[in-house]
């Protein structure tokens, strides 16, 4: 739970032909648009400000300010990058106006600020209070003689075999250095034989020394078993430097650590085995280009100009750190039994429909079971596939899995049912960023075990999550589907909230069909019944359900747009949603990241209203309301408003037919987060966010918590 938000709040490089749909565009609308890199980073800002806010728990705020560290390296993976690789392109202007010079220097100014704000409060008030509380990371010179003696031990048979100095000379190049890494930098003169110093004598009095720290070997290292007391092993290391390098002193030591462009072109076209290509394209991405060095704050001006020149970096690329470089690791601390410096834990309820004798498929069959994660367990999910594979019954099972998770339940049940004789057809996205590496290791366990394996379609990522379960019932084949926000990913799903529909309805059953068919062999569908699915209709229908909205509003019949997604960016829509306005349509927009609109202009977006909840939870869950004249429709499903989920991505969104699910979404589900007033924040048409103010007697109202404390989903799904 503690370790990031990077696998659903996975960024991504802004392609050529996204700023090439909008920079021909009129001058006019530009300035209708906040710059989606900068919409991103106030995302960012968002979280560090729960990590700055006082009134949390300790633990709570560190967390927050490890993730705050984890979005920036992906950040500089992908998007810095991307702008990066770019800045020599025709296409120089992205839709708010910006130059991409001019984008990087203000995503630089902005960050620098973050960074230095992060390190501050985790220096002046995060260790000092947890030091209060028993929980010390200690300085290594402020050891007392035992303590040190311990740590040097440890040292000499735990960490000193590990490591392998690298000097720079004419024999020894500039080592290659990894992305993400470690490193302890220093200059030494050795003492060399008279023959070496002769050859060496015009070189230079030192050399730089490169020091590797390995990965697997821990940041925080206790001081005796048990211990809640600490020390950094890059303090160890240069304490103990001399025995690695006899002429170095533990003042000549510095920490750096470089972040390197992992956004590889992949040529789907060109590849004749999808699979063989992107296992080259995971070893190719270990060489991309640098694109960013953090070094250690004390590190000497000489050493940070060696660094830069030998890495082929500019000054702008330099982040000098005032505090432990790569603050993730820090999270180690939260796994610390330590309850009263955390959140309550999250309280978890099962509906009682699943808690009886009866079949998930009669529970199904009887009605549409909503549900909504983390509030329910997961194993509700796993429970009925478990289910599916054991009732011989159950003849096929197909699913779509976007990030499946190194130590997946559901994987092994769907090999389980190949061997039980079950027709088994998985599709998995290999292309998933940064989780390609599990997912190509449980397609070939797929695989081996007889399972139909598809890797998804050329130049499309399948991003959406659906299960297709067929069972013969009688004399007839009754298809059971799962559609959901989220991926099949339990360990996930503890800190995600989303929502899933489990149905037994017969044109959506037909539609999970032709889609599993489109994914196949290509057998695509312009119109399905029900489902509404990218690159099919997904855009057409967002855009028409739009504009629906416009025209009851401008003929005086009730129209309302409430929206719930992780990100907004898409110009298209945003177009459609200023029109709306001006028309007269109130839309609440529930945007967790990425918005691109700009809310209260007048004239332009008056009526438009977004805000952004950051909590312990990770707003996953996506919900699209239309009031269509008093006829309300309800979506939900995989995709936001994004060009890469409308054009690039299969996804799936579904309608809520059932009205009493369609009446709790609507009166419970989304007030609740529309009048969250503890950890909303509003967008303002400045691009700059706000918290939401209570007003005078107001009740606090915590949607995350809120959910958690009232079951009304739960009493609602016995109830139907």
């Amino acid at each position: 739970m503690t370790t990031s938000f990077r696998q659903i709040e996975s960024v991504e490089r802004i392609a050529i032909e996204d700023f090439a749909k909008v920079s021909h565009q009129p001058q006019t609308l530009t300035a209708t648009f906040i710059n989606r890199d900068l919409s991103l980073i106030e995302f960012f800002r968002r979280v560090l400000e729960e990590g700055l806010n006082g009134s949390q728990p300790l633990l709570e705020r560190l967390k927050f300010l490890s993730i705050f560290s984890s979005n920036l390296d992906e950040f500089f993976m992908i998007r810095v990058s991307g702008l990066k690789e770019k800045l020599g392109s025709e296409v120089s202007v992205s839709p708010d106006g910006f130059t991409r010079p001019e984008l990087l220097a203000e995503v630089r100014s902005r960050l620098l600020d973050m960074i230095g704000q992060q390190m501050d409060c985790l220096q002046t008030e995060i260790l000092p209070g947890l030091a209060r509380n028993g929980i010390v990371v200690e300085k290594y010179e402020s050891l007392s003689d035992n303590e040190r003696e311990t740590i040097d031990g440890y040292f000499r048979t735990g960490i000193y075999p590990l490591l392998t100095p690298q000097a720079v000379d004419p024999t020894h190049p500039f080592p290659y250095i990894s992305g993400g890494s470690l490193n302890v930098a220093l200059k030494v003169k050795p003492k060399l034989n008279p023959r070496v110093a002769r050859a060496l004598e015009n070189i230079g009095d030192d050399f730089f020394v490169r020091i590797k720290i390995p990965p697997f070997v821990p940041r925080l290292v206790p001081i005796g078993e048990e211990s809640t007391k600490f020390v950094l092993i890059e303090e160890i290391i240069a304490a103990n430097v001399s025995m690695l390098v006899p002429e170095a002193d533990p003042q000549s030591c510095h920490l750096f650590r470089i972040t390197r462009d992992t956004d590889m072109d992949l040529r789907e076209t060109e590849a004749e085995d999808l699979l063989e290509t992107m296992e080259e394209n995971l070893k190719q991405r270990r060489f991309g280009e640098v694109v960013r060095l953090e070094v250690s704050r004390a590190m000497p001006g000489e050493m940070v100009e060696y660094l830069c020149n030998s890495l082929e970096i500019t000054v702008d690329d330099i982040y000098k750190i005032d505090g432990p470089i790569n603050l993730a690791d820090m999270s180690a601390l939260f796994k610390i039994n330590r309850p009263d410096l955390k959140d309550k834990a999250l309280k978890v309820t099962r509906p009682a429909i699943f808690n009886g004798s009866e079949s998930a498929f009669d529970v199904i069959k009887r009605q549409d079971v909503l549900l909504h994660h983390p509030y329910m367990p997961y194993s509700i999910v796993t429970d009925f596939i478990k289910e599916a594979v054991e009732d011989p019954n159950v003849l096929a099972i197909k699913m779509c899995l976007y990030r499946i998770g190194a130590e997946s339940p559901i994987a092994p049940l769907l090999i389980q049912a190949s061997e039980r004789g079950k027709q088994v057809t998985v599709l998995i996205e290999i292309k998933a960023r940064f989780d390609e590496e599990n997912n190509i290791e449980w397609a070939k366990r797929l695989e081996r075990a007889g399972v139909h394996v598809v890797y998804g379609l050329l130049g499309l990522k399948t991003h959406c999550k659906t299960t297709l379960i067929i069972r013969r019932e009688g004399d007839e084949l009754r298809r059971y589907v799962h559609l959901a926000t989220g991926n099949y990913n339990p360990e996930t799903s503890a800190f995600y909230t989303d929502l899933g529909l489990l149905t037994v309805d017969d044109e959506i059953g037909a539609d999970a069909t032709e889609l599993f068919n489109y994914l196949t062999v290509y057998s695509q569908r312009e119109n399905f019944k029900k489902l509404v699915v990218a690159p099919s209709n997904l855009r057409e229908t967002m855009v028409k359900l739009i504009k629906r909205e416009t025209e009851n509003a401008q003929n005086d019949r009730p129209a309302r747009i409430i929206a719930k997604m992780n990100r907004l960016a898409d110009s298209e829509i945003v177009q459609a949603l200023y029109e709306a306005s001006q028309a007269g349509v109130k839309i609440d927009l529930i945007v967790r990241g990425i918005c691109t609109l700009r809310p209260g202009v007048p004239g332009l977006s008056e009526n438009i209203r977004v805000r952004s909840i950051v909590g312990s939870l990770l707003e996953h869950s996506r919900l699209y309301f239309f009031e269509n004249g008093g006829d309300e429709e309800i979506y939900t499903g995989s995709a936001d408003w994004m060009p890469r989920n409308l054009d690039r991505r299969v996804e799936v969104l579904a309608p809520i037919r059932d009205e009493k699910l369609k009446d709790y979404l609507r009166n419970e589900f989304l007030k609740t987060y529309l009048s969250d007033n503890v950890k909303a924040r509003e967008l303002g048409s400045d691009g700059c966010y706000t918290r939401v103010e209570r007003a005078a007697g107001e009740e606090a109202v915590d949607s995350q918590l809120s959910f958690q404390l009232y079951s009304n989903i739960v009493e609602f799904n016995q109830a139907v």
